[in-house]
């Protein structure tokens, strides 16, 4: 089967699959599911924000807003999903957020909210430390 193919299929990554490939755990996975997902190409992953995040009890009370440093973490966890689910990694938890450039916040994100996650890669990085492979 080809990978647009299982695109096409609707191959969905729920909470059992994305914690058998991260080490995050509640109350820091940022990701409720990841689909569309391209073998080593791209992935698109979801977060369902509701006003029981336990972040909007200090960011701002009066005006919920979700810190901008966890929508990048939430985009980092699906670029580890989508490498760990590339390499069939499970449970080896050797997938690292290295750098970012340029983000870029258009709107705030609030309760109520559902982020698309949106991760393609652009390049293949140098190996780090003693990987054994690389996406």
């Amino acid at each position: 089967m080809s990978e647009q193919e299982k695109v096409s299929k609707g191959i969905v990554l729920g909470y059992q699959e994305i914690t058998e490939m991260l080490p995050h755990r509640y109350p820091f996975l940022m990701v409720d599911r990841v689909e569309k997902i391209i073998s080593s190409e791209s992935a698109v992953g979801f977060k369902n924000v509701t006003a029981n995040e336990y972040f909007f009890q200090g960011h701002f009370p009066q005006y919920p807003i979700m810190p901008g440093v966890l929508i990048i973490e939430a985009i980092a966890q699906t670029a580890g999903i989508l490498v760990c689910y590339s390499m069939n990694l499970k449970n080896q938890r050797h997938v690292y957020f290295m750098s970012i450039e340029e983000a870029r916040f258009r709107r705030p994100v609030v309760p109520g909210d559902i982020l698309e996650l949106r991760v393609q890669k652009s390049r293949i990085a140098k190996r780090f430390g003693n990987s054994k492979e690389k996406l």
